[in-house]
């Protein structure tokens, strides 16, 4: 609700700081910028820090920036909030993710198709906020002053220099912003309940445990992972940003009808990653990686094939979103099966799909406008199909492949620190090692044993036992 808040807001934004639209465009740089900073200084928080004191610190710094936001006289200092807002939602998106993951392990697929169809709840209930619910009070000629430095808008002219915030001429603006801004502290409150309920001993020594989950290529897959979500957000946000456009401009489609065929991207994008919450209890993340990197790009193919029939861009776009829909949360549930993830490895797929976002659909924008007769956005679509597709086969041969022997000693090493320190800790007593080490000593006897021993051990137990009575007084 945070981010998409903006969109249908944006104009509103604009005249309150009498600047026009294109003037203000570098308020989605900051707060881009600000989501990459919060990416990567939510990667080292994570480790070192309880998150929910964290994920509690920064919504509770979106509240306050909720807030203040409509009340911003100054483009720059809009835009300066908005890289707060960028920042907050980076911390966000990776403290979720290493949560569900610290959690539910990889057992939290469906919690994690649930996590994200919430982003996607909560982008589809913006804009009914925003215009629907609270309409606009503004006047319309304050939304169509081409000038880049309009005069000033029901404001008397001696308190207009050097001001920095004042009430809003639109009030339903205001309003909007305070719901998700109120909406937006009640969950902080939540998590810091939870900080002050949460044993931060029990995380870290469940953490420990985690740390010795190590696929034997760990840096190789999370590289190739980057890369997987780089080209397939970038392909979806180019998507449904370019597909009005190109609607309108290569098909020769009304505004209206455009429109429609957007919303039925991203309805279908929002409609699947909900069924995805079901469909994770019974398929494996990387059945769905499969199902949705082969409906991507049976789908972009068709668009590709047919751009220019109207019934083909209809299905082919609601298919192309629907199989977009869980290809993000199952990516990340997929690679829990196989290694650990840290905070800082959680903030490197963030950072991938971020760049993705706004690497990608740049670009096209300069090609289509070199290239105005041809479908660029179909032909990147297909493109970040064909390499995801190709690029996941990869990703599951190196997870896949057996550790060597130096790995699988370093690994019994580790989980026996790890459950030592737990059994230490619940029990508090000066036997947990002793029993431990025991422990340990028969597992390892179990799994090393040679097959000499194991026939010599058979052999023993096949001999008749007449002396048993006397071996046990």
């Amino acid at each position: 609700m945070s981010i998409a808040i903006l969109g249908p807001t944006f104009q509103d934004l604009a005249t309150n700081v009498n600047r026009n639209v294109s003037s203000l465009s570098l308020i989605f740089v900051g707060r881009a910028s600000g989501y990459l900073c919060g990416s990567m200084i939510g990667g080292v928080l994570f480790d070192c820090m309880n998150y929910f004191i964290v994920l509690g610190v920064s919504l509770l710094g979106t509240t306050v920036g909720l807030y203040l936001t409509p009340f911003c006289k100054k483009a720059v200092l809009l835009i300066v909030m908005m890289s707060g807002f960028g920042t907050a939602m980076g911390l966000l998106d990776t403290g979720g993710n290493i949560l569900i993951l610290t959690v539910w392990g990889d057992k939290g697929a469906p919690h994690m198709q649930a996590l994200h169809f919430s982003f996607a709840l909560g982008a589809f209930l913006t804009p009914i906020l925003a215009k629907l619910a609270l309409g606009t009070t503004a006047s319309p000629e304050n939304h169509t002053e081409p000038d880049p430095h309009p005069p000033a808008l029901n404001r008397s002219p001696e308190a207009d220099p050097g001001l920095l915030f004042a009430a809003p001429d639109d009030l339903n603006l205001l309003w909007a912003y305070a719901a998700i801004g109120t909406y937006t502290f009640v969950v902080s409150v939540f998590l810091f309940a939870l900080f002050f309920m949460k044993s931060w001993k029990h995380e870290k020594s469940t953490a420990s445990a985690q740390e010795s989950r190590r696929a034997k290529y760990h840096r190789a897959l999370l590289c190739l992972l980057f890369l997987f979500f780089f080209f397939y957000v970038g392909a979806e946000v180019t998507y449904g940003s370019y597909v009005f456009s190109f609607a309108t401009t290569h098909v020769g489609m009304e505004e209206s009808k455009a429109a429609g065929l957007n919303s039925a991207f991203w309805g279908a994008f929002a409609a699947c990653r909900g069924l995805a919450i079901l469909f994770a209890t019974c398929l494996q993340p990387g059945t769905m990686i499969v199902v949705s990197n082969t409906g991507s790009l049976v789908s972009s193919l068709f668009l590709v094939l047919f751009d220019k029939n109207p019934l083909c861009l209809w299905i082919a776009s609601s298919v192309y979103g629907a199989s977009m829909a869980a290809t993000f949360p199952s990516g990340i549930s997929w690679i829990e099966q196989y290694t650990s993830i840290s905070g800082k490895s959680a903030a490197l797929f963030v950072i991938g799909a971020a760049l993705g976002e706004m690497a990608i659909p740049a670009v096209i924008g300069i090609l289509q406008g070199e290239f105005p007769g041809l479908p660029v956005v179909l032909y990147t679509c297909l493109g970040s199909a064909v390499f995801t597709a190709a690029l996941f086969p990869v990703m599951y041969k190196l997870a896949t492949l057996p550790l060597d022997r130096q790995q699988r000693a370093h690994r019994r090493s580790e989980d026996q620190k790890a459950l030592l320190k737990d059994f230490e800790d619940d029990n508090e007593g000066g036997d947990a090692e002793k029993w431990n080490e025991m422990d340990f000593e028969v597992v390892d006897m179990n799994v090393t044993a040679r097959p000499s021993v194991i026939q010599t051990s058979r052999n023993t137990l096949m001999k008749p036992r007449s002396d048993e009575s006397d071996s046990y007084t």
